[in-house]
């Protein structure tokens, strides 16, 4: 075939199109310092978390904040309180793909917190005067952009289509399907 043929029978369309991937599981570890003495802790959570995303030369770049708050008890366990603290956080999430042929001056990013920040472990830190808080947190994150995809083109149209029937009611067979097939490309 000829690269006159192949330029007939081929087509370049611009589309926007998923054209960029990226997860990241991180922990962190932050420390809190209420105004009293901890003797215990009795409870620590995570709450109004809010964020953003950005493009980045490393990836995407996830921008964002949430609560933290610590029920303790101090004077010898016999008061209580909360400390609260708001976090400040940018997360950088590789790309584990990314399409070299996007346009770059179409880039739209957006992130999902597929494991919003939770609190796993908090203790009284060993100097004794504040607290530790182990906080999970997953992102998955998708680069959308315009790109070009290559489609052959029906020599003669496509007139023929409208005369063929064709059933879409749905009564197919799908008892050989893999179920566990259709998991993996739905991730």
């Amino acid at each position: 075939m000829s690269i006159k043929d192949r330029e007939t029978r081929c087509r370049e369309i611009r589309v926007k199109a998923v054209c960029g991937k990226g997860r990241k599981f991180s922990q962190v570890t932050h420390t809190i310092n209420p105004p009293h003495t901890p003797t215990s802790i009795l409870g620590a959570w995570v709450i109004n978390h809010e964020y953003e995303a950005v493009k980045s030369s490393d990836g995407v770049e996830v921008v964002g904040t949430y609560d933290i708050n610590i029920w303790y008890s101090y004077d010898k366990n016999r008061k209580t309180d909360v400390a609260k603290e708001t976090i400040s956080y940018v997360e950088v999430v590789p790309l584990s793909y990314l399409d070299p042929k996007h346009r770059a001056s179409t880039v739209e990013v957006s992130a999902v917190a597929t494991q919003d920040p939770n609190c796993v472990e908090a203790n009284v830190s060993s100097s004794g005067g504040g607290v530790t808080i182990r906080v999970e947190r997953e992102f998955k994150c998708e680069v959308v952009a315009e790109t070009t995809v290559c489609v052959v083109v029906c020599e003669g149209g496509c007139d023929d289509f409208d005369e063929k029937t064709t059933d879409f009611s749905g009564e197919g067979d799908f008892e050989d399907l893999d179920p566990d097939l259709l998991d993996d490309e739905l991730d």
